[in-house]
C-alpha cells in the first residue's frame, strides 16, 4: 500500500511526483497539476502532499500519510472552494499561512484544488508568494488545463500534467476501493467516460443512473422546435433534480450546525441581530455554492449528452472504437442512421457551444434552447442520405 495507490492511470505523474517527495535536489516551492475532470487531479495533489510529509516518502500507512490524505494534518491546507470562485481574502490568508514554518512536518503543503477559480485580484496575492518563496513552503495548484491560470502564475510552477485514465483502470479502483461488483463498476466507468467521482456516483446510485438515462434518450425525441424546447425544459429539470439531491439535507445540517455552535433556538421564529448576520452569510454561501453546483450538472448532462452524437459517429463511420453508451446500442444506431456523419459533427458543436456559454454566465435554459433547437431530427425521407 502506498499514498499513490488511487492515482489510476498516471504512471508519469507518479514517478514524477514520488521522485520529488524523495529527492529535495528534485523539489520546487510551485507545482500545477493539469488534467480534465475527473482525471484525479486533487487526489494525485493530497497524495503527493503526505509523500511530502511522510519518512518513508509515501508509505500510506503512518501517522503522517493518514492525515495529510484526509486533510487533518497540521502542515497541509486543502482549498476546494464550492462557491464560483476564490476570493483575494481568502488567498491573503494562504499567503500569510505560507509564511510560517512547519509546525510538525518535514514541509508546509498548501493545495489548492481549484486554482482556475482564483479570482484575478487573488490571483496577484499568491503571485507575490510564488515570486517570493518561503523555505519548506510547498504550493500544489490544481487546474483543468494551463491556460485556466494566468501565465505568471504558470511561468512560476513546475508542471505535471494528468491524462484521461483507462476504464479498466478506473473500474479496478471502484472494485478494489468502495467493492462495487465488477460488471457495474465497468459499466460506470465508461458510461462516465472515466471521470473517477462521477463513476462511482453512478456506481452507487440508482437515480442517477436513471438521471443519466433520460439524458442520453433525448436525441431521438429532439424533432421539432416544440419538442426541441420541451427537451431543453427536461434537461434544465435533470440538472435541477440532481443538484437538489445533494444539496438540501447538506444545507439544513449546516444551518442547524451553525445555530447550535452560535447557542441560538432552531425553533425560535426570530433570531438575534448577530445570529442573523451569520445565518445571512451561510445563505450567501450557500447560494454560490449551489449556482456552481447546477452548472456543474448542467455541464455533465452536456457530456453524456454529447457522448450519443460521439457514439453514433463511430457506428456511422464504422471505425473500431469502443462506444461510451454500448448499453444503448439501438438508440445510437437509430441517431446514426438519421443523421449524417456532418449533421453529426454540427450537433456536437452545438453542444460544446452551450457548455461555453453556460460557463460565461449565460442562463442555462437559454444556452440549451439554443443548443436543442439545433439538434432537431430531420424530418425528410432522405435525411440520412449520404
Amino acid at each position: 500500500m502506498t499514498v499513490w495507490d488511487d492515482v489510476v492511470g498516471q504512471s508519469q505523474t507518479v514517478r514524477t511526483l514520488s521522485h520529488a517527495a524523495a529527492d529535495s535536489a528534485a523539489m520546487t516551492h510551485a507545482w500545477l497539476l493539469t488534467g480534465p475532470p475527473g482525471s484525479g487531479r486533487s487526489t494525485a495533489a493530497r497524495a503527493f502532499a503526505a509523500a511530502l510529509q511522510c519518512p518513508e516518502h509515501g508509505c500510506g500507512v503512518c501517522r503522517e500519510c493518514r492525515t495529510a490524505l484526509d486533510g487533518t494534518h497540521a502542515d497541509v491546507s486543502i482549498v476546494a472552494t464550492e462557491g464560483l470562485s476564490i476570493k483575494v481574502e481568502d488567498t491573503r490568508a494562504l499567503v500569510q499561512e505560507a509564511g510560517l514554518r512547519p509546525s510538525v512536518g518535514r514541509w508546509r503543503v498548501i493545495v489548492i484544488e481549484d486554482a482556475d477559480r482564483l479570482t484575478e485580484r487573488a490571483a496577484d496575492a499568491l503571485l507575490k508568494a510564488l515570486e517570493e518563496p518561503t523555505p519548506r513552503t510547498v504550493w500544489v495548484l490544481c487546474a483543468p488545463s494551463l491556460e485556466d491560470v494566468i501565465i505568471t502564475i504558470r511561468s512560476r510552477s513546475r508542471h505535471v500534467r494528468l491524462r484521461t485514465p483507462p476504464v479498466a483502470a478506473v473500474a479496478e479502483l471502484l472494485t478494489r476501493r468502495d467493492g462495487i461488483p465488477e460488471t457495474m463498476a465497468v459499466y460506470a466507468a465508461r458510461a462516465a467516460q472515466s471521470h473517477v467521482g462521477m463513476a462511482r456516483r453512478l456506481a452507487r446510485d440508482e437515480a442517477a443512473r436513471n438521471r443519466r438515462h433520460e439524458v442520453i434518450s433525448l436525441p431521438l425525441k429532439i424533432r421539432s422546435v416544440g419538442l426541441a424546447i420541451g427537451a431543453a425544459a427536461d434537461l434544465a429539470g435533470i440538472a435541477d433534480e440532481e443538484s437538489a439531491a445533494s444539496s438540501t439535507e447538506r444545507d439544513q445540517r449546516e444551518r442547524t450546525r451553525l445555530l447550535e455552535t452560535l447557542g441560538a433556538d432552531p425553533a425560535a421564529r426570530t433570531q438575534p441581530p448577530h445570529v442573523r448576520s451569520q445565518l445571512s452569510a451561510l445563505e450567501r454561501e450557500q447560494k454560490a455554492r449551489a449556482t456552481r453546483h447546477a452548472r456543474d450538472v448542467v455541464d455533465r448532462a452536456l457530456v453524456d449528452l454529447l457522448s450519443m452524437y460521439r457514439d453514433a459517429l463511430v457506428v456511422r463511420s464504422g471505425a473500431s472504437v469502443g462506444l461510451v453508451n454500448s448499453e444503448a446500442i439501438d438508440q445510437v444506431r437509430a441517431l446514426a442512421a438519421a443523421l449524417t456523419p456532418e449533421r453529426l459533427l454540427l450537433c456536437m458543436d452545438a453542444i460544446g457551444e452551450a457548455r461555453e456559454r453556460i460557463n460565461l454566465n449565460v442562463p442555462p435554459l437559454l444556452a440549451l434552447e439554443a443548443m436543442a433547437v439545433s439538434l432537431q431530427l430531420p424530418t425528410g425521407p432522405a435525411a440520412a442520405a449520404g
